[in-house]
Parts: structure tokens; C-alpha cells; sequence
């Protein structure tokens, strides 16, 4: 039986894991100069390493829902922060281009296991109708709460102990999120009729559906600007952006180079979206998802476009954080909400974990791209114009999507 509680245990549980599973994905990118400086890397090898942690993620999101639908949710979740934790261990000890590429394969299992794939399933299924779309955006802003503090907390310590130790750190920090797991109790998953069909049934429905394939491919750009923006912009804004002035406030709050700029910037586009991702929640309950979604899209590229062809300074790279933070994980409650609304809450999890995989794909190349490109140019400017144009797309695609529940057509 769901629950018409907002607050429910199962969300704060959700929340807690998503919060401290993102905060350590989130921080990847401040681990790019100082590993390649180390070993004396291009910018690519490690590049690709958090390319195919992308890319694994896509790959374990809708097995992981299946696991978690046919084995149990707790046992999924399990799963998945012991892959995650053992793929930072052995990263730790990694000094091979080649090795830590590999051991991101795990890493990147892991965060199927305890990211929005499984934890917003239960979330979905323990929420009421009225409630379900603001419970989505409350337990996705909780793993933008993570991004808050991540990037920045990695970079703190590294100011202190080596990648290597932080790495183990993190890994410790996955395995205790497992102490609110007793919380995410599954509830009763679907009507009687969603029980009775089988999910080969449901899954053939979907994939034979143009809209689900619209959703599939607009998800693609989602995944594709926020990885690169991760992967690559506190490197970014560390090699591009003026120098921070040390009379500025920004100075005064400590941020006195452009390294510890790109690590706050992270952080900033985690705490706005807080705000943006809670919202877009709330907005779903009362006007069009797909709607919404075209209008995230868009003003992504909009914010993309002008802080790409304007000079870049603090100021400019604070202001686009801030915007484009609002805008940062605002589709993760919307791309959920409509898989469910169209398609039940039986194999949510496994639907949207397909979905997630376009997301993913996306989300390999623009961090792959991103250091191929830059290694080849010296910049980041043609696959940010990538991105700008993908997001363009995705703001297209989303309009013909027929935003009614699947049985309903079919009546």
C-alpha cells in the first residue's frame, strides 16, 4: 500500500544512499590533474577511465532494476555498494592507464546499484499518486545535496593526503550508506492488473512504443552535458578562466586560485539544483512532464551558447553554475515520473533503467570526447558546441511524446 505521506522512511532512506553515493561519483573530476600529473598521463587516459564508468553505469542501471524486481530492492542496493566500494579499493592501487579503466567497469556498477535506477523505483512505488513526482525530485536533489559537498571535500583533502587515500576514504564512505538501508522496506509495488503481466509483456509494449523511444533519445544530451561538465570543467575553468582577483570576495571565502574556482563551481551546481530539481518535482504534479522537459532542454542550451562565446571569468563561471545547476538534474524526476505515468510502476525500474542507458551513452561520450578533444586541440570549446547542440535536440524530441498511460491508448 502506498503512502500519502510525503516523508516517508523509504524516501529519507533513498535519499541518504543517493546523497553519499553521488557526493563521491560527483568528485571525479577533481581527481583528473592530479592523477594524469602523477603519472605523467595525457588528458584522455583518465578521461576514459570516468568514460566507462559512464558508460557501465548505463549498462548495470537496468539490470540492477531487474535484480532489485526479481531478487529484492535491499539485496540490489547491497550489491551495488559492495561493487562500488571494491572498485575504489582496487583503484587506489591502480598505476596503469589500462587498470584504472577496467576497475571504473565496477565503479561504475556500483553507482547502478545505489543511484536513481533502483532507489527511485522504491521511491516511486512507496509514494502516493498526488505525492510520487515530488518525492522523485526530493530524492534526486538529495544526490545533488552529495554534489554539494563532494567535489569540494575531495579537494580539501587532497590538499592533505594523496588521491590514493582518498579514493579509500570514499570507499568506506559507500559501504556505510548501507546503515539506512533498513528503511527502504519495498512496499506493494502495483495494481493487481501491472502484478499479473510478466515484464517481457510490459518491456515489449515499451519498445514497440514511439514515445518510450523519444524519451530513450532525449535522455541521450541530459547525460552527455552533465558527465562532461563533471569529468571536465573543474580542469576547465582551472586552464581557461581569468585569474580570481585577491582583493574579490571570492578570495576572501578562501577560493583564491582557479583549481579550488572549478571545485566550488561543482559544488554550486549541486546546491542550485537542490532547488531546481525539488521544483521540476512539484511542476510535474501540475503541468505536462514532456512539456517541462522541452523547456529544461532548452534553456540549457540557451545557458550553454552564452557562457561558451562570452569571456570566461569568476563571475561568469559562478553565474553559469547557478543557472545551469537549476536546470542540472531537474529531468531526472520528470524522465522517472513519465516512465511510471505512461507505463506503471511495476517495472519502473527496469524501464527507466533502459532510458538511463541513453542517458549513459551520452554521458560516455561527452567525457570521452572531452579529453580526446582536448588532447587534440587544446581546448574544450568543439565538444562543448556538441553538447549545446545534443541539448537542442533533446528540447525537440520531447513534443511529440503522447503523455497518457499506456493502457489507456491501448483502450
Amino acid at each position: 500500500m502506498t503512502q500519502n505521506r510525503l516523508f516517508t522512511p523509504v524516501l529519507i532512506g533513498g535519499a541518504i544512499i543517493l546523497m553519499l553515493s553521488f557526493a563521491v561519483r560527483a568528485s571525479f573530476g577533481v581527481f583528473q590533474i592530479p592523477i594524469a600529473e602523477e603519472f605523467n598521463w595525457p588528458r584522455a587516459e583518465f578521461s576514459l577511465a570516468i568514460a566507462i564508468q559512464n558508460l557501465a553505469w548505463g549498462i548495470g542501471q537496468p539490470i540492477f532494476g531487474a535484480l532489485a524486481e526479481r531478487f529484492g530492492d535491499r539485496r540490489a542496493i547491497i550489491f551495488g555498494a559492495l561493487m562500488y566500494a571494491a572498485g575504489l579499493v582496487l583503484s587506489a592501487f591502480a598505476t596503469q592507464p589500462l587498470h584504472h579503466q577496467l576497475l571504473e567497469i565496477l565503479v561504475g556498477f556500483g553507482i547502478a546499484g545505489t543511484g536513481f535506477g533502483v532507489i527511485l523505483a522504491v521511491v516511486g512505488r512507496a509514494s502516493s499518486d498526488e505525492n510520487r513526482s515530488l518525492a522523485l525530485g526530493i530524492a534526486t536533489a538529495a544526490g545533488s545535496a552529495g554534489q554539494v559537498f563532494g567535489a569540494p571535500v575531495a579537494e580539501v583533502m587532497l590538499a592533505y593526503i594523496p588521491w590514493q587515500t582518498v579514493f579509500l576514504v570514499f570507499a568506506a564512505v559507500i559501504l556505510l550508506s548501507l546503515f539506512a538501508l533498513p528503511m527502504m522496506r519495498t512496499p506493494t509495488i502495483a495494481t493487481r492488473a501491472e502484478l499479473e503481466e510478466s515484464m517481457g509483456t510490459v518491456l515489449n509494449r515499451a519498445f514497440r512504443d514511439p514515445s518510450y523511444a523519444l524519451i530513450f533519445l532525449g535522455f541521450f544530451s541530459c547525460g552527455y552535458q552533465l558527465a562532461f561538465i563533471t569529468a571536465h570543467f573543474p580542469a576547465m575553468v582551472t586552464e581557461m578562466c581569468g585569474a580570481v582577483d585577491p582583493s574579490s570576495m571570492l578570495a576572501a571565502l578562501g577560493i583564491s586560485t582557479t583549481s579550488a574556482l572549478g571545485a566550488v563551481a561543482i559544488s554550486l551546481i549541486g546546491l542550485a539544483n537542490i532547488a531546481g530539481t525539488i521544483y521540476a518535482g512539484w511542476a510535474g504534479r501540475k503541468w505536462s512532464k514532456k512539456y517541462l522537459l522541452a523547456g529544461i532542454y532548452t534553456g540549457r542550451t540557451i545557458a550553454a551558447a552564452v557562457f561558451i562565446l562570452l569571456p570566461m571569468t569568476p563571475a561568469s563561471v559562478l553565474i553559469f553554475s547557478l543557472v545551469m545547476g537549476a536546470l542540472w538534474l531537474a529531468t531526472v524526476p520528470l524522465t522517472s515520473g513519465l516512465v511510471a505515468h505512461i507505463y506503471g510502476l511495476r517495472y519502473m525500474g527496469t524501464l527507466y533503467g533502459f532510458v538511463f542507458l541513453s542517458h549513459q551513452i551520452g554521458a560516455f561520450l561527452g567525457v570521452w570526447l572531452g579529453g580526446k578533444l582536448y588532447d587534440i586541440y587544446g581546448d574544450y570549446t568543439i565538444v562543448w558546441w556538441v553538447g549545446v547542440g545534443v541539448g537542442a535536440f533533446s528540447a525537440i524530441v520531447h513534443l511529440p511524446i503522447r503523455e497518457r498511460p499506456m493502457q489507456v491508448a491501448q483502450a
